[in-house]
């Protein structure tokens, strides 16, 4: 009896575990990603539920077979082995299991979506293995299942009441770069939810450090500015970056285009808010700002970065805080903005752009910083 207990007990983890992981490829199977809304662009609107439209995301492809709109991903149980009977009967079973999965996913899923949806019991069951595995591709795939399903607003309820936040979170731990950008990802999906972003403020500091600290231009550091910039889509949280301002600067200044775009994303979120006018200009700014104007740079960037000088501009009153002015230090964007000649300067370096918008853009800022910023100058 012992022996035939322990036999039993074998089997039953055996068959657990084939299970696991056969969920686990199942659910993962989507199209290829799209782009996050809130993280593409600037801020958004909150919608009567507390949600923001978020995009979604897939890293799975199926790019190599010509025929994969009409295929599932099969896994066979170790004991399917070919060439023997009992081994093809096992696969049969596996073939038809995935069948009915499939049928099954297809009809619980949105008429205009691909993703596999998942049951809250399925849900918990992912929530699970990221929970406990150790294994890069179990946690690898297991994000990216919850990542799909995050990309659904009654989803992001659901993985929040199934205590799945402090879950994914504790996974920013790693050093597998994969897996932290996936866990990254799935909580920038879950960040579009206001009560989601109330419970997820207590990792903005760690996930700021790591953005900041991360190989630069690196995936996991262009994943952890998309997920500061959704959770700084509202004032609310945005006090919480205000040490890392100069850090943000430091990116923007050494980055390629697309990291350039993303810090400046996040930039434009705290420039539209005036309570944060203040830390913006204290932050300490590359010598190598300046430069941008001196060559065409991407208009695109040219664009936002004098949109969010002149947020700081509007948003701080030059005349009352004039007493407080001689705070700021030498080396910070105050001083970038203040030196109105050297700036002046540096901005009429692309006025002979050729983009007709980039020329109106300028003349703007430059209106405004001599009406704000110096109104006795002009009497």
């Amino acid at each position: 009896m012992g022996y035939a207990r322990k036999v039993g007990w074998v089997t039953a983890g055996l068959v657990i575990g084939a299970g696991a992981c056969y969920c686990i490829y199942r659910l993962t199977r989507g199209r290829k990603q799209n782009k996050e809304k809130m993280a593409a662009g600037g801020p958004g609107d909150m919608d009567d539920t507390g949600d923001c439209s978020g995009g979604r995301y897939n890293d799975w492809s199926d790019d190599d077979d010509d025929n994969n709109d009409n295929k599932s991903i099969v896994w066979y149980p170790p004991w399917a082995r070919i060439g023997t009977e009992a081994g093809t009967r096992a696969r049969a079973r596996a073939r038809a299991r995935a069948t009915r999965a499939h049928r099954a996913v297809q009809k619980r899923a949105s008429p205009n979506s691909d993703d596999t949806i998942l049951s809250p019991l399925e849900l918990q069951k992912v929530l699970c293995l990221v929970e406990m595995s150790e294994k890069p591709y179990i946690l690898e795939a297991a994000l990216i299942a919850l990542g799909n399903n995050a990309a659904y607003a009654f989803n992001r309820d659901i993985i929040r009441d199934l205590g799945g936040l402090p879950i994914v979170a504790m996974i920013l731990n790693t050093r597998d770069p994969i897996v932290k950008e996936k866990a990254l990802i799935v909580l920038n999906n879950l960040s579009v939810n206001a009560e989601n972003q109330r419970r997820l403020k207590i990792y903005m500091n760690q996930v700021c450090d790591d953005t900041v600290t991360s190989r630069l231009n690196s995936s996991v550091q262009l994943a952890g500015l998309r997920l500061l910039t959704n959770m700084t889509v509202t004032n609310e949280h945005q006090h919480m970056l205000a040490n890392s301002i100069s850090d943000f600067f430091r990116l923007f200044s050494a980055g390629n285009e697309e990291t350039k775009l993303q810090v400046l994303k996040l930039l434009l979120n705290l420039a539209e808010n005036p309570a944060m006018a203040r830390e913006l200009l204290r932050a300490q700014i590359p010598s190598s700002l300046g430069s941008l104007f001196n060559k065409k740079e991407n208009k695109e960037i040219i664009l936002k970065l004098l949109i969010i000088f002149e947020n700081i501009n509007d948003n701080f009153k030059w005349e009352e805080n004039e007493p407080t002015q001689n705070h700021f230090s030498e080396g910070s964007l105050f001083f970038f903005l203040k030196e109105f000649q050297v700036c002046a300067d540096k901005v009429l370096g692309i006025e002979s752009h050729h983009d007709f918008l980039v020329k109106v853009k300028v003349g703007k800022f430059m209106a405004k910083l001599a009406e704000h910023m110096f109104p006795k100058s002009q009497e």
